[in-house]
């Protein structure tokens, strides 16, 4: 986990539109990418998309795009920022602060604020402070059918009914369609004439894209293997590598169903960031395709490793609970749902 605090910095403009439209529009301005030694703009380097600003709309923001007035009162009120308050001075250490402080009814503290990493302020696209990566729809949030959010069941007998997040194994920080949090919020990409490598801190999680000449020769994987990240394949549209990916395993919280597809498209408009867009298409789930956009800022930390399990007491606890059910003869607690697509507000 990094315990570096890297500080929010404005996100310049961004034109509106579809991908190709925007990546007509940066092909037309003087800015030219740095490239590689087999001739397509370099992506290669560690980035984050550290930020106050979630997938979708959290419930104290009016829109997705609010005024300065907004931006001050969201930011006064942000659970952050509210937790950098309270640990602002020295510590106490008498029985009242410490029992604040560990109260179950305050949810960010599963850690101080020390080790926390989310960013300092909400992303602005242009001239817009976004509180939703999401922009369409226009109000900020998934378009779930009623009754369709998928999910899955959570079971105490093992470990391998624990979810996978829980376990290590998987975050979906990586996609598709980036995610951002607590902390962690970094990504390293390595390029190759054929491949694309993107290395999320989040758990280590990795996806490695073919790289095709072109959507037509771009050909995806037997349906049989079912990878986390999904089955990705990438061609380039002038200067914006497009990610297309299916076939995601559904352990993961993912965004997509098996019948379901993303797309993403990264273009380096500037020397310190990458335009980063997302469409989601899968009717089985949602009423309409969803879409939106980040920017992804050159960081000058490294990957930091995420040593997940180490002292994880948790896990022992929670299967040592139902050994002690099962011993004393009582039922185990009933199947918790746990819902894909949750952001960090919820």
């Amino acid at each position: 986990m990094r315990n570096c605090l890297l500080t929010f910095a404005a996100v310049a403009a961004i034109m509106a539109g579809s991908g190709v439209a925007f990546a007509q529009s940066v092909a037309a301005g003087d800015y030219k990418p740095p490239r590689t030694t087999w001739g397509v703009p370099q992506l290669d380097g560690v980035w984050t998309n550290a930020s106050l600003t979630s997938l979708q709309k959290s419930s104290a923001a009016s829109a997705v795009t609010v005024t300065e007035a907004e931006r001050a009162q969201l930011l006064s009120k942000n659970r952050y920022t509210l937790a950098t308050l309270d640990e602002a001075g020295a510590s106490k250490l008498d029985k009242e602060s410490s029992d604040k402080l560990l109260a179950d009814k305050n949810p960010a503290r599963g850690y101080n604020r020390f080790w926390m990493d989310p960013g300092s302020d909400y992303a602005r696209v242009g001239a817009d402070i976004r509180t939703a990566w999401v922009t369409s729809p226009a109000n900020g949030m998934i378009p779930y059918k009623p009754g369709k959010r998928p999910g899955f069941n959570v079971t105490y007998d093992g470990p391998e009914g624990r979810p996978v997040q829980e376990r290590c194994v998987s975050y979906a920080r990586l996609g598709p369609v980036f995610g951002n949090g607590m902390y962690n919020n970094n990504f390293q990409i390595v390029q190759t004439p054929n491949h694309l490598l993107i290395n999320a801190e989040m758990i280590h999680e990795a996806r490695s894209i073919p790289i095709f000449k072109s959507q037509a020769e771009a050909k995806h994987g037997p349906l049989e293997l079912r990878n986390f990240g999904g089955d990705s394949v990438a061609w380039y549209e002038g200067d914006t590598l497009v990610v297309e990916t299916v076939n995601v395993r559904q352990d993961q919280r993912p965004h997509i169903t098996g019948t379901g597809k993303a797309i993403e498209r990264f273009t380096r408009w500037k020397d310190d960031e990458i335009h980063y867009e997302f469409r989601v298409e899968d009717d089985s789930i949602y009423s309409q395709p969803w879409s939106g956009e980040q920017v992804l800022r050159a960081s000058k930390e490294q990957v930091y490793e995420y040593a997940c399990h180490e002292g994880n007491y948790g896990m022992f606890g929670i299967l040592a609970g139902a050994r002690q059910l099962e011993a004393d003869g009582r039922e185990h607690p009933p199947e918790k749902p746990i819902f894909a697509g949750l952001d960090a507000d919820e």
